[in-house]
């Protein structure tokens, strides 16, 4: 049997309600009727903070819970800890292949926020010494190396109608390592795998941008070079694991770049010359543990674009061994190691009397003038460069063979576009050295045949007549 009415009744009328909620009374099923409803209109929201509502009103928040608040304070830490280490005397040290990241703009907007996550990254103190202990820790403990990002088992599919499944697993950076070990010592840079399985540009695009640089160069009345440095992956694939995460899609990526790339933008394949020299000498022509080729393989890239520009120029040339020098290895970088590696450097001589080389540091962020009194073997039309580290093994024997060279680097192309298209129009021959994995994985902004248009722009604007 139910309860009596009057006991339900007296509990309703002894319950509080808060400020904007009232009675009400249905027509249809009798004055003793009620029920609680809002005297606002639903699509009002109330005039406070809802932090400040009453616990019993509906759209009641608290302004911060627990968990909130430790987040907050984490994040707190996490962003001033590089500024107030910083105060203190404390540097941090770049563990990768590239600077570290900047402090982001203000005047980027919404990027601001964006950029403050790798800047706090970047910029934590003794993040060298995290890397290297969680490797110690890993080899030392447990016998193996460590995952570095690539234990996950990539995602294949994505739910939904089998039908309207990708032909190819969707995948994302963080399952590849950032570092593959090989054989007999040797380490591998992840990108070489990642960037070709996850390209921020199809292939086509890719290819569309290169042509697009080659026609606006021409159009100027300028020569156009352009020469791929292949991974060391690509060039020693030999040393490689039998198995390692990326390896089919990376291994398909490969294939079908060097199938079309070269016939489609003319650009000149090292692979042959590479894979011959180190059968010559009986040695590889890229590091065991760092990911550039040695001074032997920029030799070979300085041939080929010689004989490119003028051909038979290098029929006097004499090269030789010369000093020898430690080079920190850029691979165990991403570990946190400091290991060397012996680098072989060479003289050449153009005219096949005195060397002729310079060794000048330099990343190329700034543009890199090599200019020099031209002697017999050496090109003297003026000649521009977009380069980027590969070259940096190159740039002695570029420097002994062309009497005016100037090298800017790719990003410094997609940064400030006119003031090196400024650059390029100097010239009257123009030559691209791009690295195979950025290429491939359509990582240059460069490629944009945007960018392509805003340098032709300037380049007609100065043509060579």
């Amino acid at each position: 049997m139910s309860r009596p009415f009057h006991a339900c009744r007296q509990r309703t009328r002894r319950r509080s309600f808060p400020p904007g909620l009232a009675f009400h009374h249905h027509p249809a099923l009798g004055p003793a009727t009620v029920s609680v409803v809002s005297t606002r209109r639903s699509s009002e929201l109330p005039a406070v903070h809802e932090a400040w509502l009453p616990r019993e009103h509906p759209l009641h928040r608290p302004r911060h819970g627990g968990k909130q608040l430790t987040a907050l304070v984490c994040a707190v830490l996490f962003f001033a800890a590089p500024t107030v280490s910083w105060m203190l005397g404390a540097r941090a040290e770049p563990v990768e292949n590239r600077p570290l990241a900047a402090f982001p703009s203000p005047m980027d907007g919404w990027g601001f926020f964006t950029g403050l996550p790798p800047w706090a990254s970047d910029n934590l103190p003794f993040r060298g010494e995290a890397v290297r202990s969680v490797d110690g820790v890993s080899r030392g403990v447990f016998g193996e190396a460590p995952s570095n990002g690539g234990s996950h088992t990539p995602p294949v599919g994505g739910g939904g109608d089998p039908a309207e499944e990708p032909e190819k697993p969707r995948l994302d950076e963080g399952v590849f390592p950032s570092v593959i070990e090989g054989e007999n010592g040797w380490l591998y840079l992840g990108h070489d795998v990642s960037y070709k399985c996850v390209p921020r540009m199809e292939l086509d695009r890719v290819v569309d941008g290169l042509q697009r640089w080659r026609e606006v160069v021409e159009a100027s009345g300028r020569e156009f070079h352009l020469v791929i440095a292949p991974d060391k992956s690509t060039v020693h694939p030999e040393h490689l694991p039998d198995s390692f995460a990326g390896k089919q899609c990376a291994t398909e990526a490969v294939q079908e770049f060097w199938r079309t790339v070269p016939r489609e933008t003319g650009a000149i394949d090292m692979r042959p010359e590479l894979r011959s020299l180190a059968e010559r000498n009986g040695r590889e022509v890229y590091h065991a543990i760092d990911t550039h080729w040695t001074h032997e393989g920029g030799v070979a890239m300085t041939y080929a674009l010689a004989e490119r520009v003028a051909p038979g120029s290098t029929s006097t040339w004499k090269v030789e061994p010369s000093r020898s020098y430690p080079h920190t290895a850029d691979i165990p970088e991403l570990r946190g190691q400091n290991r060397k590696v012996d680098i072989q450097a060479y003289s050449l001589a153009p005219d096949g009397g005195q060397d002729n080389t310079r060794f000048v540091p330099s990343d190329f962020q700034e543009p890199l003038r090599l200019e020099s009194t031209p002697t017999p073997g050496m090109i003297s039309r003026p000649t521009r460069m977009v380069a980027d580290s590969f070259t940096q093994f190159a740039s002695p024997y570029l420097a002994a063979t062309f009497a005016d060279l100037t090298i800017a680097h790719p990003d410094a192309v997609a940064r400030e576009p006119a003031a090196t298209a400024e650059t390029l129009a100097e010239g009257e021959v123009v030559m691209l050295e791009l690295s195979e994995r950025f290429v491939a994985g359509g990582r240059y902004p460069m490629l944009d045949p945007a960018v392509a248009q805003q340098v032709g722009e300037v380049l007609a604007r100065h043509p060579v007549r």
